[in-house]
């Protein structure tokens, strides 16, 4: 019969329990580099697996759509029956941030991702004779919508894309499949404490409020707040914060963009209606965030299950365009995420 060994008269005297001590210390040790070694291969494996699911193939197409005295510029992928996800990008950016996500769902979903009026490649009018304001964003995608035939979609929505199909998603509920925010926020414990010059900018709309506005466009903000701030360097490629800065160097470009920075408070004004929306229709939503966000902080997307009790949040270890770090892990989540909410075809 085997010695019980929890019985205090049964153990070994302090010499032998230390000798014992000594040896499974040795022993767990020696197995700890192994269980680790198990449990990375495990997670490795997992990942590994997840990613095998995507489904690439589909090119990417360059086009146009005309609405009204807009030129919209949109880049497309996907089979023309299958579930539509309509990508909207934000500041300062373009359609060109979808591009490694859109060929990783395009085996199994139709992507659409328009550059918004001021931005990319869509040709606008001038200021003067074009509001630039996110009411007028949102006219004219709703507008893009309606020419292409999207009757129902899924939004994608990041920084300036999330007021602006939040907008979409109030005015045509039934539409709307799904959401995937990222970094795209309705909630003000979303702001974090770094808005204080485009808040000034929003209470007194001066020339100079408007003008400490200005910085927030320069090469050096956009490459290291927008960009870098909160993400290891060696995987963020410079080829999206050149391709931006590029963009804001065009004429008129800077003026279009303070005219949104002021108008940026409407969004904040209509928080309210976006939670309604959420408490009202409750649609399936998925918020993948980059948790080192400088503008755009966690509790934004945990407050989303305040509105939607079963959305689902995700967080990143990379900064505001998590789509330059992490677009594999975002379009995993996604495809999972959707797989499960949405028909396979439209």
């Amino acid at each position: 019969m085997a010695t019980p060994i929890n019985k205090v008269e049964n153990l070994p005297n302090p010499t032998r329990r230390t000798a014992l001590l000594a040896a499974g210390i040795g022993a767990l040790g020696a197995l700890a580099p192994i269980l680790a070694q198990a449990r990375e291969t495990n997670e490795a494996n997992g990942a590994a697996q997840a990613r095998a699911k995507l489904q690439y193939g589909e090119k990417t197409h360059y086009k146009t759509q005309i609405v009204g005295d807009v030129e919209v510029f949109y880049r497309e992928t996907g089979p023309k029956d299958a579930p539509v996800i309509l990508l909207l990008h934000g500041f300062p950016t373009a359609s060109h941030l979808f591009r490694d996500l859109m060929l990783k769902l395009s085996g199994r979903y139709r992507l659409i991702a328009p550059d918004l009026p001021g931005f990319g490649n869509t040709k606008a009018p001038q200021r003067g004779e074009f509001d630039y304001s996110f009411d007028n964003l949102a006219t004219v995608i709703d507008g893009f919508t309606v020419a292409l035939g999207l009757e129902k979609y899924a939004i994608y929505a990041f920084d300036y894309g999330a007021p602006t199909g939040f907008r979409l998603a109030v005015a045509h509920p039934e539409r709307v499949t799904a959401i995937v925010s990222q970094n795209g926020n309705a909630y003000l414990e979303g702001l974090s404490d770094t808005w204080g010059s485009w808040q000034a900018y929003w209470r007194d709309p001066t020339p100079a409020n408007r003008e400490a506005c200005r910085s927030s466009l320069s090469a050096d903000t956009i490459k290291n707040f927008q960009y870098l701030k909160g993400v290891d360097p060696q995987l963020m490629s410079p080829d999206g914060y050149t391709l931006d800065i590029a963009y804001m160097e065009r004429p008129g470009a800077e003026e279009i963009q303070l005219d949104l920075i002021l108008d940026y408070r409407s969004n904040v004004a209509l928080y309210p209606t976006f939670q309604k929306y959420f408490r009202t229709h409750r649609p399936p939503l998925l918020a993948v965030w980059g948790k080192n966000d400088p503008s755009f902080i966690p509790p934004g997307a945990l407050a989303y299950k305040r509105d939607i009790p079963d959305a689902e949040v995700h967080f990143l270890d990379t900064g505001h365009f998590a789509l330059e770090t992490h677009s594999t892990e975002i379009a995993v989540l996604m495809d999972e995420f959707l797989t499960r909410k949405l028909p396979s075809r439209a």
